[in-house]
């Protein structure tokens, strides 16, 4: 029986159903539309910063403090790559995910935290970019939805944001039929 409307499949759509279920997603959640993470083209652009900073750093120290070991400044240079690798692993934690009903925003780690926002309480999805982001490919999703605090959720930072939020304005689409 379909789970929306009850009505019962034939044989055919049946199996087929099934298959798309075990296949995507396990049937508690739904089938997954998409899931993704903040972009990471700042992060990339911090090691990149980093590194030449560090072959600086090595170069400085070895002209201005001959005495001081290369081992030293070398380590110096590394302590550096700790900065961006920072950053890369805070993007690492966050995840967006499309399922056929529901939003989900998970954060963290070690205390993580999960939001749930059904696609039938969305109002209005906007894409926001800044002359920057739109220059570099990517913008924030802003969700707002029929909360009773009226609250907006952000999607930061997010690879191709107008192809996000079609794919989300479409399967509301669906579930409205």
């Amino acid at each position: 029986y379909c789970l929306k409307c009850g009505n019962q499949f034939d044989k055919e759509e049946e199996t087929r159903v099934a298959t798309r279920y075990s296949s995507e997603a396990p049937a508690s959640e739904g089938p997954q539309i998409f899931s993704i993470t903040p972009t990471l083209k700042f992060v990339k652009l911090g090691y990149a910063v980093t590194v030449f900073a560090a072959f600086l750093l090595v170069a400085i120290f070895s002209i201005l403090f001959p005495a001081v070991s290369s081992i030293i400044a070398i380590g110096f240079g590394v302590l550096l790559l700790l900065v961006p690798a920072f950053y890369h692993f805070k993007q690492k934690l966050i995840r967006y995910t499309l399922t056929d009903t529901t939003i989900e925003i998970d954060k963290g780690m070690i205390s993580r935290s999960t939001q749930n926002i059904p696609l039938r309480r969305i109002q209005d999805v906007t894409v926001s970019s800044t002359f920057l982001q739109r220059i570099l490919g990517f913008g924030d999703i802003v969700i707002d939805n029929a909360s009773e605090t009226g609250s907006k959720v952000i999607l930061d930072n997010i690879d191709s944001p107008r192809k996000y939020a079609d794919m989300l304005l479409k399967q509301m689409r669906q579930l409205e039929k």
